[in-house]
């Protein structure tokens, strides 16, 4: 393990809050800035979306405009309906909503698209989410490598991209906050669900490692968990999934029929997906510092509480007299 000397130094507000986190709770509760109906006051903040052609993309980058928000909606193969209903709202509405072309599946296409909103901005974004993703059923063995691709450069390395594009103006400026989207699947997993889960597990880590690096440079990381909504993430994987399962050999089929016969979806129950960007933009509106690592949102059960419970009282345990122990304490002590 590195030497204490060799470590970023902490700025006070995060040794304060690395002190006050040994039990796990800050003493205080977060402000939120909020209009005088209630409702996140976003105003001045800048918000990069990925994936709003649909799903929680679209609806929050509407909402988030509604709260003041200036926001830059991305989606990939523009041209298309999907942006041009967009933008016709945002007209309609006179809300701050500028459209451009963003495939996370391309180095190219992301810093392209960061430094556009960067530059109409006239400097670091606010907020990055992380929002676009897809998902894929059947048995792990049926997952051929094609698909494994396409899921993890998607899911994973699609994050990736975004978050290095849009980093070095936030941590220039010492402040800024990425919204990770994961699922209830990045903690626990169901059968059938083919490497959907493993892509988000990686989600969970690699935004909490994150997390950890960026409290010297005044920078929040936000990994959200919603449970099952009623958006396209169903219908747009199971085109993924049929055509995997064309590929799939008709011995590996048989041996899983069960699962096979129930991998194709019509998933999400009858929840409002409204619930996921109303509950972003009350994190946004948090003070910087305060925001929570993990925002579980669902209205029914959310399995994951008990390990993210645990997960956080044993990063303290492991790293908590470590060197990187402020950083881990302060954290994981955001309620």
């Amino acid at each position: 393990m590195p030497e204490k000397n060799n470590m970023p130094s902490l700025n006070r507000r995060q040794l304060l809050a690395a002190t006050a986190a040994t039990g796990m709770v800050l003493s205080s509760s977060p402000a939120t800035a909020a209009a005088a109906d209630g409702k996140p006051h976003l105003s001045g903040k800048s918000i990069l979306i990925t994936g709003c052609s649909s799903g929680f993309g679209n609806l929050g980058a509407i909402y988030y405009a509604e709260l003041g928000a200036r926001i830059f909606a991305t989606m990939r193969n523009l041209p298309r309906a999907e942006g041009d209903a967009l933008a016709e709202a945002a007209k309609d509405k006179k809300l701050d909503i500028t459209i451009l072309e963003l495939d996370v599946l391309s180095d190219e296409s992301v810093t392209r698209a960061v430094a556009e909103a960067e530059r109409l901005n006239g400097g670091a974004l606010d907020v990055v989410i992380n929002n676009a993703g897809i998902g894929t059923g059947a048995p792990v063995e049926l997952q051929d490598l094609e698909t494994m691709q396409l899921l993890f450069d998607t899911n994973v390395m699609g994050y990736q991209r975004v978050a290095r594009a849009a980093l070095p103006k936030m941590r220039a400026q010492k402040s800024g906050l990425i919204v990770n989207v994961s699922s209830q699947l990045g903690r626990v997993m169901i059968p059938g669900m083919g490497l959907y889960s493993s892509t988000k597990f990686a989600v969970e880590s690699m935004s909490e490692q994150m997390a950890y690096e960026l409290v010297p440079h005044g920078v929040d990381v936000t990994i959200v968990q919603p449970g099952g909504f009623p958006t396209k993430i169903w219908e747009n994987g199971n085109i993924y999934t049929a055509s995997m399962l064309e590929r799939a050999n008709d011995e590996r089929k048989a041996a899983y029929q069960a699962l096979v016969d129930g991998a194709l979806r019509n998933g999400g129950g009858s929840t409002d997906p409204m619930d996921v960007p109303r509950a972003i933009a009350e994190v946004i509106a948090r003070t910087p510092g305060k925001r929570p690592l993990r925002l579980p949102v669902h209205p029914g059960a959310k399995p994951q509480l008990g390990i993210n419970q645990v997960s956080a009282q044993t990063q303290v345990a492991m790293l908590g007299n470590s060197p990187y122990g402020p950083w881990v304490k302060d954290v994981n002590g955001r309620a």
